[in-house]
């Protein structure tokens, strides 16, 4: 025991030595950074795109851009998901889908996928808050072809019922998980702090008002709003615009106007101030929020509260993480600012994700920072550097022609002068110690601030009330109504699809390839050795391990790392690690989910249930990334709930992906499948690549794997001591 422990502090003070000259190296970089000479910026003169106005109200804007034989466009429609009905709130994002989907008059969606596909080019439609868009992407010698879908579908799209159910069962599957994230979460709940719980900024779809959408109710929404003189078009690329001109004029001149959309008239109500806790207790960290409301681009202290922002809470230099962050070691992330939006208020917001057990003192440690803005007002070198910052950042994001034209574009939407990018520049570079000290003052005060914690509230440092009374705020998902969708009598609750016919078929081709439905009941047991690689995460480099698993519910990983071997075991009453030398930890009830969870998952088991009614297997389309085509397929089931990217030829799975516990919470999670061998009358893939939030994080070779091993009957006994070690 004592010559294990020894180890341990040998390689943390190994790691610490290399820490140390890391930062030394970094402190003597900070030394000298600042005497390297730096040139003045030179002028700000941006190629300007060609804005046109047609008759019945078109405003175009072409920007030529030879580079590259590629042609972009963009049409943005006034009109957004503020505009919708409350009791029909997720109909924009509905329609943003089933615009694409949906197809035309003449060709559906999947005929457009088919017909753009060849030509390796794009048409895509979306919904936000404010408007809606359809875009294009192709090269330029396919644009006629593609410009006759993208035209087609703005003037003349079918809003398919089928489609529109599809749409409908994705958001039900959103509104399923929404809660599982706690990041998303907190972002949700702080919105509705700072706008008002029934303001349209924060509002966010449910069970009921999702089914109450009817295709007719995309119709009439397109019949409204989609009218040339509500419409913005961009196009940037590879193009003469005298010529793109005179198509455009072909297309849309003889385009009738139709009524002019003006933005809804909204009231904003912040909650007042005081202490919100939402209470998850399948995580160990909090997020916190301090939220209020922001302020609008329009006003005349913007650029002072870019500065501020910057000086404060935006990058590493910033305050908040040179203190909060690097020096007392408190926050996974930290920052904020005072919010600004181009035609509403923007969240006050200062953001951090912290341990369970530092959650107190990190509100704390934000509420000194707040203080310090009085007592030790921003320095002129602190603004020196957040306007460098700015600055230089503020090319990068405008250093292509698209880019360019978005901006511009997004200047006309709201009523901007054309030329706010120059004013923004100057803005920037005239803001003065004291306008930074008068706007932080102005518009921060922790007095004023509605605090919003999400986190373990059993596992915090102190309770959240030792601060001052507290609201719990309840995010329980609302049931729909009669438990069902009224979209239809027979159907399941939204958190469970009924298969549908494809896709019970693409699962069948699953279960085929795999080796057939009679060889994987005989399953009972599996047991695999391999490599484990980690990529991207607290520990890097392979690490040999075997696994035990005894379906539904048990397992038993053996790990051996350059500490000593590790013993992870999982079973519905327990979940514990043995480290060799050092006795029996419990894992976190987080951690023993998220295990069962990796079993329910297994290739092998899923495919047991396939003739199970508790599970089921719908088809979602093909996915035609990555080059080839793929059936997707939306698997759940009791403790399932995956989607799987099948090659329609073979049956196999080429992907899959899900929620998985990731080092800071619940996290996007994919995994592809490849290096498929025979295994005693089965097909299983023995290589496996992993990816967290779009991320590489992790890969798994393995060398063996045995059907229905004999399994010791005490291995996933827990001992009563460490003692008894």
């Amino acid at each position: 025991m004592k010559g294990h422990l020894s180890g341990i502090r040998r390689f943390r003070h190994r790691l610490l030595i290399s820490i140390s000259a890391g930062l030394c190296a970094a402190a003597l970089h900070a030394q000298t950074w600042n005497q390297i000479p730096i040139p003045q910026l030179p002028p700000f003169h941006p190629a300007e795109p060609k804005r046109v106005v047609f008759p019945n109200g078109m405003v175009v804007f072409l920007q030529e851009d030879h580079e590259l034989p590629l042609i972009d466009g963009v049409a943005r429609i006034r009109g957004g998901s503020r505009s919708e009905p409350a009791e029909k709130s997720g109909m924009v994002s509905l329609y943003g889908e089933v615009w694409r989907t949906g197809g035309t008059k003449n060709e559906s969606g999947d005929q457009l996928d088919d017909y753009l596909e060849v030509r390796a080019a794009k048409v895509e439609t979306d919904g936000n808050s404010d408007s809606t868009t359809i875009s294009l992407s192709c090269l330029k010698e396919d644009f006629d072809d593609v410009f006759r879908v993208f035209a087609a579908l703005l003037r003349e799209p079918e809003f398919r019922e089928d489609k529109l159910d599809l749409a409908k069962r994705e958001a039900f599957d959103a509104i399923a998980r929404r809660n599982d994230q706690i990041g998303e979460v907190a972002h949700r709940e702080a919105a509705k702090l700072a706008y008002g719980p029934d303001n349209p900024y924060a509002r966010v779809p449910e069970y009921r008002t999702v089914d109450a959408v009817s295709r007719q109710d995309l119709v009439s929404w397109h019949q409204t709003y989609a009218h040339p003189n509500n419409i913005i078009l961009g196009i940037v690329g590879d193009f003469d615009s005298e010529q793109m001109e005179a198509k455009l004029r072909q297309a849309f001149g003889g385009w009738q106007r139709g009524p002019q959309a003006s933005p809804p008239q909204i009231q904003f109500s912040p909650t007042k101030p005081g202490y919100y806790l939402i209470k998850k207790e399948d995580v160990n960290q909090s997020a916190i929020r301090m939220v209020a409301l922001g302020t609008t681009r329009r006003n005349p202290d913007y650029y002072a509260i870019e500065v501020f922002n910057e000086a404060m809470g935006g990058g590493f230099s910033s305050r908040l993480v040179q203190s909060i962050r690097t020096a007392q070691g408190l926050a996974y992330a930290v920052g904020g600012g005072i919010g600004t939006a181009f035609d509403h208020p923007g969240v006050l917001q200062l953001a951090m994700g912290t341990k369970s057990d530092t959650t107190i003192e990190s509100i704390q440690a934000l509420y000194r920072e707040v203080d310090k803005l009085t007592s030790n007002p921003v320095t002129d070198e602190e603004i020196r550097r957040a306007k460098d910052s700015i600055l230089n950042a503020f090319i990068f994001n405008l250093d292509t022609p698209d880019k360019l034209l978005r901006e511009r574009m997004a200047y006309e939407y709201y009523g901007y002068p054309l030329d706010f990018l120059e004013r923004y520049r100057a803005g920037i570079e005239k803001v003065s110690t004291a306008d930074v000290a008068r706007v932080s003052t102005k518009y921060l005060h922790k007095e004023q601030l509605a605090v919003l914690v999400v986190g373990n509230a059993a596992e915090f440092d102190k309770p959240l009330s030792s601060l001052g009374p507290v609201t719990d705020v309840d995010i329980t998902i609302p049931p729909p109504p009669g438990g069902t969708p009224a979209a239809s009598e027979s159907a399941p609750p939204p958190e469970k699809k009924l298969s549908n016919p494809e896709g019970k078929a693409l699962a069948g081709t699953v279960v085929a390839a795999l080796g057939g439905e009679d060889k994987l009941r005989t399953v009972k047991a599996l047991k695999s050795a391999f490599t484990l690689r980690q990529q991207n995460g607290p520990v890097e480099g392979s690490i040999e391990a075997e696994s035990t698993i005894v379906f539904p519910d048990r397992m038993k990983l053996d790990l051996q790392t350059p500490q000593g071997n590790v013993s992870m075991i999982v079973t519905p009453q327990s979940a514990f690690m043995k480290l060799e030398g050092a006795g029996v930890q419990d894992l976190p009830a987080s951690r023993k989910n998220e295990s069962l969870e990796q079993i329910h998952r297994d290739l092998i088991y899923v495919a047991q249930h396939l003739d199970d009614p508790a599970f089921s297997f719908s088809a979602s389309g093909n996915d035609k990334s990555g080059g080839s085509i793929a059936a997707i397929v939306d698997v759940s089931g009791p403790g399932v709930s995956l989607r799987w990217f099948v090659d329609p030829k073979s049956g196999r799975i080429l992907r899959e992906t899900y929620k998985a516990m990731g080092q800071s919470g619940v996290v996007d999670t994919e995994t592809d499948f490849s290096d498929w061998k025979a295994v005693e009358g089965l097909n299983l893939p023995f290589h496996r690549d992993n990816k967290q939030a779009g991320k590489d994080s992790s890969s798994v070779q393995f060398k063996s794997i045995q059907l229905n091993p004999a399994v010791a009957p005490g291995i996933f006994e827990k001992p009563a001591t460490a003692s008894e070690q």
